[in-house]
């Protein structure tokens, strides 16, 4: 029996005890006569608990639930109504002195019959309500936990697409630059191949925890930058400015990669001068990763990668920190600018 289990054993044991020693309670230090307790006050009661109970346990997930109305309400009508008269009968059974000595209830001093059997029927309504509202309370409850874990599992299972659909586009990416360089520069070939190895093994092992550390980041940037520069030409500078210290700071991995890849891919070229500047800093909790480069728009013939990085970054930003992050790009004065914050736990 779990935890949850016991604790609710024991407030329904706690509430009934409350209930059985309640006349004792409201009659302190008066004399309680213990038949009269019996007939009316315990005897109902152990009939209020058992329409709590079969309410509880058997009819609302039997009948209210799947909207069998009129039967429901049939037999909670009926199971009344036979209580009220098995009561009845042990009143006028076991209890006969009781029944003397209270006034007859169509003799015009106690309340007319028809209100009396209200009255009753009230006092009985109040526990099939009450197990109703408990009931529709817990399913309620439930079906907002399960949506929220099939919601969860969805969002999961979304991140986990685009995080395996980052993956080979980076990877395809990086083969294509390396290719370039085989026939140029076949050293620089080489050490392109072990820094990209160094670089997918901390895609393969490293990147599947929800965040991971801010600087193994920002060290990560570095490696692909270094091999990135390694395939551009004397023309192209790139600059970088990444903090050196420990910052505490965790964020979902692989969320720069697709901008820098972005800037290598539409900021250079090969006959002009071009500048990539890059730059990354944070402010108590919110990290500000910032981009500028030189605009040299893809040619329309130019069928290398897939355009699937800056999408898939926008959508794990909205996935990952939705009303949590600002991502703004634009182009001024031939220059193209990304400006990312992201409010971090």
């Amino acid at each position: 029996m779990n935890k949850n289990n016991k604790i609710t054993i024991l407030s329904h044991l706690l509430v009934w005890f409350v209930l059985f020693t309640m006349p004792y309670v409201l009659s302190y230090g008066q004399e309680q006569e213990i038949s009269r307790v019996i007939a009316h006050f315990w005897i109902p009661l152990v009939f209020y608990a058992i329409i709590f109970y079969l309410n509880y346990f058997v009819l609302i997930e039997s009948f209210l639930f799947t909207k069998k109305l009129v039967p429901f309400i049939a037999i909670n009508l009926g199971t009344i109504a036979l209580f009220l008269l098995i009561k009845e009968q042990i009143e006028a059974t076991f209890f006969q002195d009781i029944m003397r000595k209270a006034p007859e209830k169509n003799d015009g001093v106690g309340p007319p019959l028809k209100m009396f059997i209200y009255i009753q029927m009230l006092s009985y309504m109040a526990p099939l309500l009450f197990s109703i509202a408990i009931k529709t309370t817990q399913r309620w409850v439930k079906t907002e936990a399960e949506s929220k874990e099939a919601a969860n599992f969805k969002l999961q299972s979304e991140l986990q697409h685009l995080h395996y659909q980052l993956q080979p586009h980076f990877f395809f990416n990086s083969l294509n630059n390396i290719y370039s360089l085989v026939d140029i520069s076949p050293e620089q070939a080489k050490k392109s191949i072990h820094s990209l190895s160094k670089l997918m093994r901390y895609m393969l092992y490293e990147t599947n925890l929800e965040v991971v550390p801010l600087t193994k980041e920002i060290d990560f940037m570095k490696k692909y930058i270094d091999l990135m520069k390694l395939r551009v030409s004397d023309k192209t500078e790139v600059t970088y400015n990444f903090p050196t210290e420990e910052s505490g700071i965790h964020v979902a991995p692989l969320l720069f990669i697709s901008l820098i890849e972005n800037a290598f891919k539409h900021g250079v070229s090969a006959s002009k001068e071009s500048h990539i500047n890059i730059s990354l800093t944070y402010k108590e909790k919110t990290v500000i990763f910032t981009i500028e480069n030189d605009n040299f728009p893809k040619q329309s013939d130019d069928k290398s990668g897939s355009g699937i990085g800056l999408q898939n970054l926008d959508k794990r930003l909205k996935l990952l920190y939705a009303n949590k992050h600002s991502f703004k790009t634009c182009l001024e004065n031939e220059r193209f600018l990304v400006h990312l914050e992201i409010e971090t736990v």
